[in-house]
């Protein structure tokens, strides 16, 4: 497969709101899409969008993930950015007939289908630095993805970074490309200064997520990870692997983390930590870069907790686990 997130199906599901409702769905092909150079977005960052996939059953049915609640929050981040509202049903069919349109091109897990509702301020006004666009447009990309993990398990170097956050906490919990851009360049001097994976923000010594994943500590038969509030954003992939280890018994604990307690319980043997999100699931955080040092989390390898909960998510977004709580949504 070629790197996630680059191949996508040829059409696209795409509606418009003129400023007073929004226009029949219809597929378009997926270059088609014509903005004004004075377009909202490009001047002011009105846009957002949500990561879900669809997987291949065994029976050859397609089932998507938990779409309800990337709906809820696409509708959420819409709302926190002032763009128009979506009708939350209309997106959802618009997601349902794309994926059926291209059902044949799901592939076989351990791959799946990616799928990326996008939401853009269209109005030509770039005067309106200090008002919300009129006009918008949603349109969902279908991109077919393979094995996360086709090069093998490795884990990540993260380097925790106390004097900066990933974006304004006001905004972190909105799914907005301007959130992504704001880490973009911490994360390159980081690879390039340190060869870190990633950045843990932890303004003040706080520990909240990288730029692009939610941090999860697991020590013994606990998690911990940050409780939810406004300044980072609410994974559904985190939510669902939380709900998956209370349902093995682990203890789940979501509070604040500091660095120090981070730092003293990965020391630990049997430590583990991991990113969580659509992409991967889960990866495996194996050492930790803090003023100069570097600390191994636990053995520094792949954890075996963390391959457990990843294995028990796939079980049942790929069919092969019973569906207790009602996540998939047979297309």
């Amino acid at each position: 497969m070629a790197a996630f997130g680059t191949v996508f199906m040829p059409e696209m599901a795409i509606s418009w709101f003129d400023g007073s409702g929004w226009s029949p769905s219809e597929m378009v092909s997926s270059n088609s899409l014509q903005l004004h150079p004075g377009a909202h977005v490009l001047h002011y960052s009105s846009t957002c969008f949500e990561g879900l996939k669809a997987f291949r059953h065994a029976d050859g049915s397609i089932n998507i993930f938990r779409m309800d609640q990337n709906l809820e929050r696409f509708a959420q981040s819409s709302r926190l950015l002032s763009l128009p509202a979506i009708n939350k049903d209309a997106t959802q069919k618009m997601i349902l007939d794309a994926v059926a349109r291209f059902a044949d091109d799901v592939p076989e897990p351990p791959g799946s289908m990616y799928i990326r509702p996008t939401h853009i301020g269209t109005e030509p006004a770039i005067g309106k630095a200090a008002a919300p666009t009129r006009t918008s447009c949603q349109y969902i990309l279908l991109s077919p993805v393979g094995d996360y993990f086709s090069g093998g398990d490795t884990t990540l170097r993260l380097l925790l970074e106390e004097n900066g956050m990933r974006c304004a906490a006001h905004m972190g919990m909105i799914k907005s490309g301007g959130n992504y851009a704001s880490a973009l360049r911490p994360i390159m001097q980081a690879k390039q200064d340190l060869n870190a994976d990633q950045v843990l923000f932890c303004p003040n010594g706080d520990v909240q997520e990288t730029g692009a994943a939610n941090f999860l500590l697991i020590d013994g038969d606990e998690i911990i990870t940050k409780a939810l509030d406004e300044s980072f954003l609410h994974g559904v992939t985190r939510d669902s692997i939380l709900t998956i280890a209370r349902d093995m018994g682990m203890k789940v604990s979501e509070r604040h983390l500091s660095v120090d307690e981070l730092l003293e319980r990965a020391a630990k043997p049997g430590c583990e930590a991991a990113l969580s999100g659509t992409a991967a699931v889960l990866t495996s955080v194996g050492t930790l870069l803090h003023k100069g040092n570097e600390y191994k989390v636990g053995n520094g390898g792949v954890g075996t907790t963390t391959l457990k909960l990843r294995q028990a998510l796939n079980d049942i977004q790929w069919g092969k686990a019973e569906d207790t709580h009602g996540w998939l949504t047979r297309v």
